[in-house]
């Protein structure tokens, strides 16, 4: 559930950003939380998901512990320890707080974090038919409303830092979109590329964009929605990418995960945006997409990969 696909704004597809510095088993984070969190001994421990940068543990039934796999993520771990406790209060739905604090040792060079685990399904993983869809125009309205109006100072005295990935710098996007739509042609994955270069060449058009900065979740896309078994939103997870961007960031969700019908009653409640912010926010989509495709037939998580199709396919409905 937790580390998942970020956008692919390190490094090129083909060079692997996924891959593992380091791997923790089943034995390794039972013997580091034993070791640190004796509360919870005799751990009884179920593997729930290795993404980019963490693998996740569900642990005696209750918490969720992640642990990194690669230098990158040890910061991005941190940020999640000093920023989610004082976010989650501010938010409408449940996030994921951090309850237990794991150091570095002998056995294992970086921090760790458990946080309790929070009801719902990823809505990726559930089988949403477009009305169930629709209906989460609103709480997606509220939750980002909510998320994008913390005030800058607040969030720069929790230590929520700015982009230094480059989720939105042109030059970089291009360069990984581009080969990336070409190889989906090749494989016949997509048919004709065309719709989604023009999804791109749009957004290339407006960056750099100006605006005062906002705290933005950072990777907010359908594997990161909590929903019930009704299907309504209740929860958001990992944060491993939270800093301070534009709100173009997050935006792109709407025309992923919304049936277009619903798009409208989003904006109605979010506040509208102007059509620099939606094109920018649709190229952030067309990443995400990419990313998910690329990394789920990578691993052989066929759920991930359909579930990156399904958002490119979304995306220029």
């Amino acid at each position: 559930m937790s580390g998942d696909p970020h956008a692919i704004v390190q490094t090129p597809l083909s060079g692997r950003p996924w891959a593992p510095e380091v791997e923790v088993t089943p034995e390794l984070a039972t013997a580091l939380i034993e070791s640190q969190c004796p509360a919870l001994t005799p751990v009884r421990l179920h593997s729930i998901g290795a993404g980019w940068d963490n693998i996740a543990y569900l642990v005696n039934g209750e918490w969720v512990f992640r642990f990194p796999r690669r230098t990158i993520a040890v910061g991005l771990l941190e940020t999640e320890g000093r920023v989610l406790p004082a976010l989650a209060p501010r938010l409408p739905f449940p996030i994921p707080t951090p309850e237990w604090y794991g150091r570095p040792d002998a056995t294992y060079k970086w921090p760790f974090l458990g946080y309790r685990r929070l009801d719902g399904h990823v809505a990726s993983d559930v089988d949403l038919n477009d009305d169930t869809r629709a209906a989460l125009a609103a709480p997606l309205a509220r939750f980002l409303r909510a998320l994008h109006d913390v005030p800058l100072a607040e969030a720069l005295a929790w230590g929520v830092p700015r982009d230094a990935f480059g989720y939105l710098d042109p030059a970089r996007l291009e360069r990984l979109a581009r080969p990336a739509l070409a190889d989906l042609v090749t494989r016949r994955t997509l048919r004709d590329a065309a719709p989604w270069i023009e999804v791109l060449e749009a957004g290339l058009a407006v960056l750099p964009l100006q605006t005062p900065l906002a705290l933005v979740h950072g990777d907010f896309y359908s594997r990161h929605i909590l929903v019930d078994d009704a299907g309504r939103m209740c929860g958001v997870i990992d944060f491993g990418d939270v800093h301070l961007d534009h709100p173009a960031v997050d935006l792109g969700v709407v025309w992923t995960v919304l049936p277009p019908r619903a798009r409208a009653e989003f904006f109605a409640l979010y506040g509208e945006v102007d059509a620099r912010t939606a094109a920018a926010a649709r190229l952030r989509s067309l990443m995400s997409g990419l990313a998910q495709e690329a990394y789920g037939r990578d691993v052989g998580d066929a759920s991930i990969e359909r579930a990156g199709v399904a958002s490119l396919h979304s995306l220029i409905a």
